[in-house]
């Protein structure tokens, strides 16, 4: 799953969207120093090795280039200042998050985040269902937003 194709046929999961009072490089950049900062740490490298991620460390060129990775995710699409596309699996899980850049007005900018997962099998079901279902995913989505909104001014 580490094609464009292959994401897009992931089931969609959810969006989350915030308007950031800065131009696009500059939220750019905020996208990638809060990535390494909240998934660069021991906690997110000891859950990846837990639940069985395929990349389980930080590793590539920095800023975020395709072939980067933090734990759980990999780079497989970058249009600098526009979109970045992560990638990932465990044994619970294949998913991809998506950031979308665009234009909301002078000095602002629309940050998007899309979740797209497939949660096979029994166990995948109640993954989904302790992650998604209580809201946990919702809510981390929203503060990594909050993150890369306040780190962009």
């Amino acid at each position: 799953m580490d094609t464009l194709g292959g994401i897009v046929a992931l089931p969609y999961v959810d969006e989350h969207t915030t308007v950031v009072a800065a131009e696009a490089d500059a939220v750019w950049s905020g996208i990638g120093d809060v990535l390494d900062r909240s998934f660069g740490g021991p906690g997110a490298a000891r859950y990846a090795r837990l639940v069985g991620c395929a990349d389980r460390a930080a590793s590539g060129p920095r800023p975020l280039a395709e072939g980067s990775t933090l734990p759980g995710f990999r780079v497989v699409s970058v249009v600098p200042g526009r979109e970045l596309v992560l990638c990932g699996r465990h044994r619970f899980s294949s998913y991809a998050l998506i950031f979308r850049l665009e234009p909301a007005g002078p000095g602002r900018s629309r940050l998007r985040a899309e979740t797209r997962a497939l949660f096979p099998g029994l166990a995948g079901g109640l993954y989904r269902r302790l992650v998604i279902g209580t809201g946990g995913h919702a809510a981390g989505m929203r503060r990594l937003l909050s993150a890369i909104r306040r780190r962009s001014l």
